[in-house]
């Protein structure tokens, strides 16, 4: 696979850097894949994206972004990070990238974006929730987690924070989701949507455990009688968003097949 080359570039008004690659239909590619992916996580981030792009750009037109407040974006204040201030900032992006219509591929944190974006505007063609249960997701639990670790951030969220007052923006996330329908707005969605996770996923968030493939397991038959398509891939955890080359494929099959 060849080097993928940078087609545009550029900041929004509010201050997000992104990119363009590629070619085809249009994809934002979201968190936690960043436009400046090698910058922040050095030689090894850089291999991920490309890993991406090389198995992606030869079909879709993929756009990342810096965010939230990371790499070559303008900082948010925490407290600011609600999911309607996200939504919001993701389709300026969209815009200034010349996407109207595009699909939405998230993981984690990026995945619980995706399904707020879904049930907020007509503009996706297809959503990829990775990492993340669409029904049964634990959001009071990971409120509680970010709660626990403000005073004292973990590492691994360190490596994307400018300083450790930043990972409050987590807390405000969560906070603003706590009372949405999450039935009645998944059962809304009309454009494809596909949900994955490692069939080992287990992660935790200030010392509460997140089952994610177990939590995904239990309403899998729900959701695929709901026209989702569902898989598990095998042998791997929650790290599976840094597998280019275990995941593209499985995405694609998906992708290739509805767009």
């Amino acid at each position: 696979m060849s080097k993928v080359t940078l087609k545009k570039s550029g900041t929004t008004r509010g201050g997000i850097y992104y990119e363009v690659h590629g070619s085809g239909k249009p994809l934002f590619l979201a968190f936690p894949i960043m436009a400046s992916h090698g910058e922040i996580f050095g030689v090894n981030g850089a291999q991920v994206l490309q890993g991406y792009l090389e198995r992606l750009c030869d079909r879709y037109s993929v756009l990342l972004a810096d965010y939230p407040s990371i790499g070559k974006s303008a900082s948010i204040p925490p407290g600011d990070l609600t999911a309607d201030r996200v939504c919001a900032d993701m389709l300026e992006v969209a815009d200034a990238a010349g996407f109207d219509q595009f699909a939405w591929w998230g993981y984690s944190w990026g995945a619980v974006v995706g399904l707020q974006l879904a049930s907020q505007t007509p503009r996706l063609s297809a959503l990829v929730v990775g990492g993340w249960p669409p029904l049964g997701g634990p959001y009071a639990d990971m409120l509680k987690g970010a709660s626990v670790n403000l005073s004292n951030p973990p590492d691994y969220a360190k490596v994307v924070l400018r300083n450790d007052a930043q990972y409050a923006q987590w807390s405000t996330f969560y906070g603003s989701v706590q009372e949405w329908p999450e039935a009645e707005a998944v059962a809304a969605i009309e454009c494809p949507r596909m949900t994955y996770v490692g069939a080992d996923s287990l992660t935790d968030a200030g010392g509460i455990e997140l089952p994610f493939a177990a939590l995904l397991r239990q309403r899998a038959a729900e959701l695929k009688a709901m026209g989702w398509w569902v898989r598990e891939i095998p042998n791997q955890g929650h790290g599976v968003a840094l597998e280019p080359a275990v995941l593209v494929p499985v995405v694609r099959e998906f992708l290739d097949d509805v767009l």
